[in-house]
């Protein structure tokens, strides 16, 4: 898959989720910041939509801490865009 279409699945998977607030978030986040992400940061982000909603919902609000294991540059960038979304 190339560059351009991992991109249009990227931006369509952060917007259907399931939880409503997720999908405001990361569909808005994904618009921002997946056009100009690079290949790392795909797989990044990539890795993020496939964890579950209720983590990622503590993470991003700051209800857990975000476990080191998925405490990459684009989850920061994730947490970040949180308190611009708001």
């Amino acid at each position: 898959m190339n560059d351009e279409n991992r991109r249009q699945r990227l931006l369509f998977r952060s917007r259907h989720r399931g939880m409503r607030e997720l999908d405001r978030l990361m569909g808005s986040f994904a618009e921002v910041h997946v056009p100009a992400f690079t290949p790392e940061q795909l797989a990044q982000f990539e890795a993020i939509l496939e964890l579950n909603d209720p983590d990622m919902f503590n993470w991003v609000t700051g209800a857990e801490k975000v476990p080191p294991e998925h405490d990459t540059e684009v989850m920061r960038m994730l947490i970040r865009h949180r308190f611009v979304a708001d």
